[in-house]
Order: structure tokens, then sequence, then C-alpha cells
């Protein structure tokens, strides 16, 4: 059984899309993260050091997507975040990294877009 750590619904605002005008306004970005691995060691000891710091896990998430280089595809802010953090924390086995885009340039009323992908370790 793997464990879990969960940041859900992060706020963010980034510059991100296929028109010219989601890149130059600012739009937010809702951002979940799930990181998969095992916690009995930080569980036991109430030691950070053996658990992945959540602060981290933020910032590196606010940074892809309000810092980092503009992309089209919210496809592949997650993959750049997923990327990021599967690099900056051995200790993790898998990823899902959720982004929701409540104003997407669709014709019509909805909640939001989004997508969800999920990695592991070592694989593509």
């Amino acid at each position: 059984m793997t464990d879990r750590i969960e940041l859900r619904v992060m706020h963010f605002e980034g510059r991100h899309g296929v028109l010219p005008d989601e890149v130059a306004t600012a739009q937010p970005f809702d951002v979940d993260v799930v990181l998969e691995l095992g916690l009995a060691a930080a569980g036991r000891t109430d030691e950070l050091s053996r658990t992945v710091d959540y602060g981290d896990v933020f910032r590196r998430a606010r940074a892809v997507v309000e810092l980092g280089p503009h992309v089209a595809l919210i496809e592949a802010l997650a993959e750049r975040i997923a990327a990021d953090l599967l690099a900056a924390h051995p200790a993790v086995d898998a990823v899902t990294v959720r982004v929701r885009k409540p104003r997407a340039p669709l014709p019509g009323t909805f909640g939001w877009a989004g997508v969800e992908i999920r990695r592991e370790r070592g694989r593509d």
C-alpha cells in the first residue's frame, strides 16, 4: 500500500494558453498534487527529513505556473510540474497532477477545463 501526500486546490495566476489574450493577461489556474511515497518512517520518527516538505511542493508548483516559461497547453503545465517534483524528491514513487483552468476561452458556461496526469518514477 502506498501512502500519499495531497495538496489540493492551490490557486495560482499564470499566462498560459493558445490565444494571445491568454498570454497577455494573467488568469487563474488551480492545481492539485498527490505524491505517492512511503510515510511510515516519518510517522514513526516525527522528522521532516523523512517526508516531503509541503511548502517545497507548493513553491515548486507555483514557480512552474507563475514564473516558468509560457506553455500553450495545460497538459504541458501538468507535465512540467510532475517532472519537477519527481526530480526534486527522490523518495516520491509517483505523482498525480491536476491542472484546472476556470477561465478557459470556451463559448459557454462551465466550471473549469482541466487535465489530470499521473507519472511514475522511471516511466514516460
